[in-house]
């Protein structure tokens, strides 16, 4: 943990995590202080990039979106060399969650979402396979989801 953030910069940060719509009142109250320094303090934490922005988080499933899977991606040696093109279309679709780059057997790891396994079967074929340097996909399908925060442990 950064030496830079006292237990009161902690506090605040773990209050956001858990709901960024309370008021800077609401905030100061429960890490006990007053309102202008705890604005200052959350101003500070924005300005250091603390924190990064304040978003509403929505139930896939409530907006159709019933299938997640995750997808092992290895491309060929050739399509290495295209890594940038590669992340550039992966950044493009908004079925794509998230994407990491992996060290070992793999290249990348991504997390897709979709109303269904057919909608999937679309995205994979008219989308992910299509791209050029892709060798292997592996598609792991999520039956549920036992966690999922993201809320960092501060």
């Amino acid at each position: 943990m950064p030496n830079d953030l006292d237990p009161l910069d902690r506090r605040i940060l773990l209050l956001m995590q858990e709901d960024a719509s309370r008021s800077t009142a609401e905030i100061a109250d429960m890490v006990g202080m007053s309102q202008s320094p705890c604005w200052r303090r959350i101003q500070r934490l924005k300005d250091e990039g603390y924190i990064t922005r304040q978003v509403a988080i929505i139930d896939r499933r409530k907006v159709g979106l019933n299938a997640q899977i995750f997808a092992l991606v290895k491309l060929t040696m050739h399509g290495r060399q295209n890594l940038e093109d590669f992340a550039n279309a992966i950044r493009s679709y908004d079925e794509v969650l998230e994407c990491h780059v992996l060290m070992g057997t793999f290249d990348f790891l991504i997390r897709v979402v979709a109303a269904d396994n057919d909608a999937y079967q679309t995205f994979f074929f008219e989308k992910l396979s299509s791209l050029p340097g892709i060798q292997e996909v592996n598609s792991i399908v999520s039956l549920s989801e036992i966690k999922s925060t993201t809320a960092l442990p501060l």
